[in-house]
């Protein structure tokens, strides 16, 4: 019973968090699907305008990367051939299924045709279907659901720009979600070195095998640089941003590195290699210099580049001279992660590789 009370309240607190995490994106989604719908009836005097508050919702979305400019055009264009093509063929056959079923194939033909992407052939799709249910063949019913489109794109793109998120800060969080990876994973294989847990490396190998924190990353990177594109409340944070971008290349490389490592660690556990006890408190070192670099990624790394090269040095060829062969490239990937994550400061590689001492120290 404790056990699954436990999961509730950790359930709770996830969707908390993830409710928290949308809120902006849904307030935009309200405050705009609003405006769409009084500017479509008040100013166009369009009786139905449903399609304009839709267009706020796929314009803006409730996910972080998306190429919001692209998808008003693809909105767009994907209503503007299916409402075309609908009202042509409505006119002249009527409505019925077997008229349903060719105005929807020819719909999304014409869009696959125009080189249109997922959107465009699915907006296209389903605009036709509207015509040739909802819409009486003829009159202005198609231009006006592609004017209600484009209003809802406009409004939604222009709540972005007036109630945008904090790029900077956006970057950021995701930034620490993919650093607490690094960070988990040597701190993991520290742990499986020290107490000979090959399980243990294996599952930390397993977690750390996934794509999606590099993945949100830059997908988070993205939506920051497309709030500063399309809002001048945040301009002036294009600096800030930088740093971020330019430490998304090396965070990836020091991921793909940290798997290698910990293939390596569970190779030599597997084995029962000696390991010097140099090595997990190299791992530690590395791991606590990744957590600070969390802290300091766009601001002073001063303190991070000391404690990166502080990690690299606790291992020699000394410490390593009764090793197996999968803890010396242990010994090297850590090396090659702490470059890394050199990089991530805004170094160049070469002056990564220079701070760190010659490894016969």
């Amino acid at each position: 019973m404790r056990v699954s009370r436990a999961r509730v309240r950790a359930a709770v607190r996830q969707r908390v968090l993830l409710l928290r995490r949308m809120a902006l994106p849904i307030l935009q989604c309200a405050v705009a699907a609003a405006l769409a719908w009084l500017v479509a009836t008040a100013v166009f005097q369009h009786p139905r305008p449903f399609f304009a508050p839709v267009a706020v919702v796929i314009c803006i979305g409730v996910g972080l990367g998306q190429q919001r400019l692209r998808r008003v055009v693809e909105l767009v264009a994907g209503v503007s051939v299916g409402i075309g093509v609908g009202d042509l063929l409505v006119s002249r056959i009527g409505t019925g299924p077997w008229q349903i079923a060719l105005v929807l194939g020819l719909a999304m033909a014409a869009a696959v045709l125009l080189d249109g992407g997922p959107l465009v052939t699915l907006q296209a799709g389903s605009s036709a279907v509207l015509v040739a249910t909802l819409l009486p063949p003829g009159g202005t019913g198609g231009i006006d659901r592609m004017l209600d489109a484009l209003i809802g794109g406009i409004l939604g793109l222009a709540a972005i720009a007036v109630l945008p998120g904090n790029p900077p800060e956006i970057a950021r969080k995701h930034a620490r979600q993919m650093i607490a990876e690094l960070t988990t994973a040597l701190t993991s294989a520290a742990d499986a070195l020290e107490t000979r847990d090959r399980d243990l490396a294996a599952r930390a190998l397993r977690r750390i095998r996934t794509q999606q924190p590099i993945d949100d990353y830059r997908n988070a990177l993205r939506t920051a640089r497309e709030i500063i594109a399309i809002s001048p409340l945040h301009r002036r944070q294009r600096h800030l941003l930088r740093s971020y971008v330019d430490a998304a290349e090396p965070l990836d490389h020091a991921l793909r590195n940290c798997r290698v490592l910990l293939r390596r660690v569970r190779s030599a556990l597997t084995d029962d290699e000696p390991v010097p006890p140099t090595l997990p408190e190299g791992l530690r070192a590395l791991a606590a210099a990744t957590q600070l670099l969390a802290d300091e990624l766009g601001d002073d790394p001063t303190a991070t580049r000391e404690a990166l090269r502080e990690a690299a040095s606790t291992v020699d060829t000394d410490s390593l001279a009764h090793s197996g062969f999968s803890a010396q490239v242990v010994a090297a990937q850590l090396r090659s992660v702490a470059v890394d994550l050199l990089q991530a400061t805004g170094l160049r590689h070469d002056e990564a590789r220079a701070i760190l001492p010659p490894i016969n120290g």
